[in-house]
C-alpha cells in the first residue's frame, strides 16, 4: 500500500495477532475498507468487536482517510450471534474440544478429516454455525457465516474460552460425543450387542444415540466427565 497514513491502536486482547507494537502507523491505499486494512495487519475480523475512528463507531466498509485515528476493539463478551440458534462447527484439529462441548449438550458439528477451508466455510454458511478454528486463513474467508479464533492449544482452556465468549445453553448428557446426535434412555436389551459381559452385570442405566446408535453408561471414565461437567456448570451455567 502507498497512500494515506492512519494511526491504529489495537485492544490488548488482540496482541496475539499484532506482530509489532499495539499502536502503529499504517499506510493504506486510499480505496480499501478499514476491515481489509485491519485484516492486512494479521487480525481476523472475527476477533474485532467494533471499529472507532476519531471517537465515532464506523462499519468495516468505512474507507479510512489520511490522519484517521483508529481504535480496534475486541469482541464483547458474552458475544451475541443473532440470526440462528447458537451452534458450532469445528475443524479437524479440535476433536477434544468438540467432544467436550457435546458432553455439555452444545450443538457441535466436527469434521474428523481435513475437508479443506472452502468446504468448511460453505458448511458454516449453509448450516449457520459459528466456525471455531486456530486457522487464521480459514477465519478470513468471506463466505463464513460467523467464526471465532480458538486461542489456546489446551482443551481445558479452549473450553473455558468458548463458554466464556458465547455462553451457550448447557444441557449435559444429552448429546452423543461421537456424532452430536441426541441421546435417549435405553434398556439393557436395546444396547446389549454393544456390551461385554462385565458391563451387562455391573450397570443398569443406559442411554443411546438416536442417530448413530452408540450406547452410553457410567463407565470407568465417568468421574472425569462428571468433573468437566460440574466445573462448566459452576462457572458458566446461565
Amino acid at each position: 500500500m502507498n497512500g494515506p497514513e492512519i494511526h491504529v491502536e489495537f485492544a490488548p486482547e488482540l496482541a496475539l495477532f499484532v506482530q509489532r507494537a499495539p499502536r502503529r502507523t499504517v499506510v493504506t491505499d486510499g480505496v480499501s475498507s478499514l476491515g481489509h486494512v485491519v485484516e492486512s495487519t494479521g487480525v481476523p475480523l472475527t476477533e474485532v468487536g467494533a471499529l472507532w475512528v476519531d471517537g465515532r463507531e464506523v462499519p468495516t466498509s468505512y474507507v479510512p482517510a489520511a490522519g484517521d485515528s483508529v481504535e480496534v476493539r475486541s469482541v464483547d463478551r458474552p458475544q451475541q450471534v443473532p440470526g440462528a440458534p447458537l451452534r458450532f462447527l469445528l475443524d479437524v484439529h479440535l476433536g477434544t474440544l468438540a467432544r467436550r462441548l457435546r458432553l455439555l449438550g452444545v450443538d457441535t458439528a466436527y469434521e474428523s478429516t481435513d475437508i479443506g477451508d472452502p468446504a468448511l466455510a460453505a458448511r458454516s454458511a449453509a448450516e449457520k454455525r459459528v466456525m471455531l478454528s486456530r486457522d487464521r486463513g480459514l477465519l478470513r474467508r468471506r463466505e463464513l457465516w460467523a467464526g471465532a479464533y480458538v486461542y489456546s492449544t489446551r482443551p481445558e482452556d479452549q473450553l473455558r474460552d468458548i463458554l466464556d465468549r458465547f455462553r451457550p445453553e448447557l444441557r449435559p448428557w444429552t448429546r452423543c460425543t461421537a456424532c452430536n446426535g441426541l441421546l435417549k434412555e435405553a434398556t439393557l436389551e436395546e444396547v446389549a450387542d454393544q456390551l461385554h459381559g462385565g458391563t451387562q452385570r455391573s450397570y443398569d442405566v443406559f442411554a443411546q444415540c438416536q442417530d448413530c446408535g452408540r450406547a452410553y453408561w457410567k463407565g470407568a471414565h465417568h468421574e472425569q466427565l462428571v468433573a468437566i461437567v460440574e466445573r462448566a456448570l459452576e462457572d458458566f451455567a446461565s
